[in-house]
């Protein structure tokens, strides 16, 4: 089991460069994705075009033969439609009208980029690109609370009402979390919580912010592959993460193509 707390590494200027570099290859693989997304490509072709970006770096993915029940077999989460996150990539081909989260990372001398989008395959309903356009604000929101003073409970709370506000549902099972040399370092992240709670954020933090926001229900399960994490309920899902600084000149993101 994590200690979350123990795990906290607080990174230096030169280190927080390595990062914006390791995000910046990460952005740039994550924007080829994103443009092959369509109908009739398979979610294997995306793995793919990631891949490729990163082989002209010499760079590789944490994701690729992490460990869990069997090590994840791909460089990307690929999870649609009723799924959360760690979707492995694979034959389905998407459909016009699905949803698909693309979580990607990319370890760049030694330090770790991590994020995600959700995006419409082809034409999408106006209820599906309202998912969207919360879970990607409530992200926003997340970055916002990234000042140091600030609680984790801060952050948290600031996610879950405005995601519950809007009629929608955070996980309690998955969490944002630290990231730096490792893919998963502390702290722990929650998507909700209480104000003035927890730990306090302290320059030279670099979290992986990610909401992970449901339509009809909290609750998950993992499918049978034994990595895709779904909703209990079948209800469409969706996923944002950016990975951030915490500076005295306010949050700076990591894994943006171009300047915070």
């Amino acid at each position: 089991m994590i200690s979350w707390e123990r795990s906290i590494n607080i990174k230096s200027h030169q280190e927080l460069e390595i990062m914006r570099e390791a995000g910046r290859i990460n952005a740039e693989a994550l924007n080829a994705v994103v443009a092959l997304v369509r109908p009739g490509v398979t979610t294997g072709e995306l793995n793919e075009a990631f891949e490729a970006v990163q082989r002209q770096y010499g760079v590789v993915s944490p994701f690729k033969n992490y460990p869990g029940p069997y090590p994840f077999p791909a460089s990307i989460c690929t999870s649609v439609n009723e799924e959360l996150v760690h979707g492995i990539p694979g034959a389905r081909k998407l459909v016009e009208g699905d949803i698909v989260s693309i979580d990607v990372g990319t370890i760049y001398e030694g330090f770790v980029g991590d994020m995600s989008v959700t995006v419409g395959v082809g034409a999408v309903s106006p209820s599906t690109e309202r998912l969207i356009k919360v879970t990607k604000h409530a992200l926003e929101i997340a970055i916002s609370k990234m000042v140091p003073g600030n609680t984790l409970g801060d952050v948290g709370y600031a996610v879950q009402t405005y995601v519950e506000d809007q009629g929608f549902h955070i996980t309690r099972t998955y969490t944002g979390h630290g990231v730096g040399r490792k893919m998963h370092e502390g702290p722990q992240v929650p998507n909700y919580g209480k104000p003035g709670r927890g730990m306090r954020l302290r320059e030279g933090m670099t979290i992986a912010l990610e909401p992970m926001v449901l339509v009809g229900t909290p609750d998950t399960i993992v499918k049978g592959d034994q990595w895709t994490v779904a909703s209990a309920d079948g209800s469409l899902t969706a996923h944002f993460e950016h990975t951030v600084a915490i500076t005295a000149d306010g949050p700076k993101i990591l894994t943006l193509l171009n300047g915070n």
